[in-house]
């Protein structure tokens, strides 16, 4: 755990301060409920708290409390400029270095005149004055949490500040199924449930929210999968036409690959993304046991995350990509042969 001016940014917090709340590209649960959560917190203490993300958010995190008043970097750039310069100081969440927020964002943050503070749970983060990273946590959102018991203040969470929290720890441990769910991590789901989070309301909102489209994009990426059962391995694949095809949305491929990770015998599991916008190929890794997915990640793809879960991008067309995938689990073989296998 690196807990960097901790005591300074106490001191620094005694008065009402101006923020500004970031969180990454493409946020998903764990960036959307930590960044809510966190805004009402020091909204309560008294400060004038703002969130802004780089662009688009899943539709079906829409329902978070107060989701209507948080700034798209990309479509409110004036107001998000506007309230950067006016701030304070800025938070940084659920994200380990400035390139997560976009190339446009980040050369915007990049030009901050005052400090940051970082609070992540990735590994190898960038440094800035104040910070609290830990890679054993489940999710940010838990560290929100546990930020805000570090400062005595469990008892200024709410119904609102609980919602958006127990939707960031859900949704990162994969409903608490991951390794990274300790005990304690229930502890506080428990706690957030007495303060007001409705537990069966906030998974049916997140999970039972699919459009007719999101099942027929599911189908066609489970028709794309591919299992090298050498390597265990699985894949899938999605292009540019199939996602236009059945009308994609912001959030329609999150956690599809996870049916990959499904498969008996399967260790390692990844979806390529064609990404038009971008012009990449979007791509995102799971492992079961020791098989860091993160340094693969890193090694090959840009990317980078946790040991489990990670993401990554590439600049070939998606066959290249494929081919380029495929070609490196040689170098692996060992290492998935020895992971752990449920």
């Amino acid at each position: 755990m690196i807990l960097k001016g901790f005591e300074d940014l106490k001191r620094f917090l005694e008065k009402p301060k101006n923020i500004v709340i970031v969180g990454h590209r493409n946020p998903d649960g764990d960036a959307m409920g930590s960044s809510m959560a966190l805004k009402y917190y020091l909204d309560k203490k008294g400060h004038q708290a703002t969130v802004i993300v780089p662009n688009e958010y899943p539709e079906f995190l829409h329902w978070l409390p107060g989701a209507d008043k948080v700034y798209r970097f990309d479509k409110q750039n004036s107001q998000s400029l506007r309230l950067l310069n006016a701030s304070d100081i800025v938070f940084l969440l659920d994200f380990n270095a400035l390139h997560r927020v976009g190339f446009d964002m980040q050369a915007r943050l990049e030009k901050y005149k005052n400090d940051f503070v970082m609070i992540d749970h990735h590994q190898q983060p960038d440094t800035v004055k104040y910070m609290y990273s830990d890679v054993t946590i489940c999710s940010t959102s838990q560290m929100v949490y546990q930020f805000i018991e570090m400062n005595s203040d469990l008892d200024l969470i709410d119904t609102d500040i609980a919602s958006c929290l127990y939707t960031g720890i859900m949704t990162d441990t994969g409903s608490f199924r991951f390794r990274s769910t300790t005990s304690f991590t229930h502890r506080i789901i428990a706690d957030l449930i007495d303060k007001g989070a409705e537990n069966h309301k906030i998974h049916s909102n997140v999970y039972d929210a699919n459009s007719y489209n999101r099942l027929l994009l599911l189908g066609q990426a489970l028709s794309n999968l591919q299992i090298l059962p050498h390597y265990k391995t699985a894949f899938i694949t999605l292009s540019t036409l199939e996602k236009k095809q059945f009308d994609f949305k912001k959030g329609d491929t999150e956690g599809i690959v996870n049916y990959a990770l499904s498969l008996k015998g399967i260790i390692f599991a990844a979806i390529l993304i064609e990404d038009s916008e971008q012009k990449i190929v979007k791509m995102s890794f799971r492992s079961k046991g020791a098989f860091s997915v993160n340094q693969f990640s890193r090694n090959h793809f840009s990317g980078g995350g946790h040991d489990n879960a990670a993401g990554g991008k590439s600049d070939l067309s998606l066959t290249e990509t494929v081919t380029k995938f495929t070609s490196l689990l040689s170098e692996y073989e060992e290492e998935l042969k020895e992971s752990y296998e449920n």
